[in-house]
């Protein structure tokens, strides 16, 4: 899979990032298969943000329950690490669902996409389509 989104989307994401810092930013990413067309931030619930991230219940069950209803459709999720790299960290592998949804993670001027499927994250390269 090639995950496909617009500069608009990429430029969103590092701009999510460079809000929260030093703290984690975090969200949820919408579309279709391997598109995302919109994310939309969620306040970040940890107790402690500077090295964790946790999606509000709220957000979360909200963007469900509208998806469910005929609204977009969650592929995923996405969240920073302000002082480190975008590959999942001991914590993001232990929060490991497998449930094949795509994870954004920002660092630096980077953005790295993966799946989250049973056998941890799997890399996924992405290409921007305007």
């Amino acid at each position: 899979m090639i995950v496909e989104l617009t500069s608009g989307v990429l430029a969103t994401l590092h701009e999510e990032a460079r809000r929260a810092a030093p703290e984690e930013c975090c969200g949820l990413l919408f579309g279709r298969g391997g598109w995302i067309d919109e994310v939309r931030a969620a306040a970040n619930v940890a107790e402690n943000r500077r090295v964790h991230f946790e999606i509000d219940p709220g957000a979360l069950l909200a963007a469900h329950k509208a998806a469910r209803a005929g609204g977009p459709q969650v592929i995923g999720y996405y969240h920073s690490h302000p002082t480190g790299i975008c590959v999942p960290s001991a914590t993001d592998r232990q929060h490991s669902t497998g449930d094949s949804r795509i994870w954004a993670i920002i660092a630096e001027s980077e953005v790295a996409f993966w799946r989250d499927n049973a056998n941890g994250f799997e890399a996924l390269p992405f290409r921007i389509v305007e």
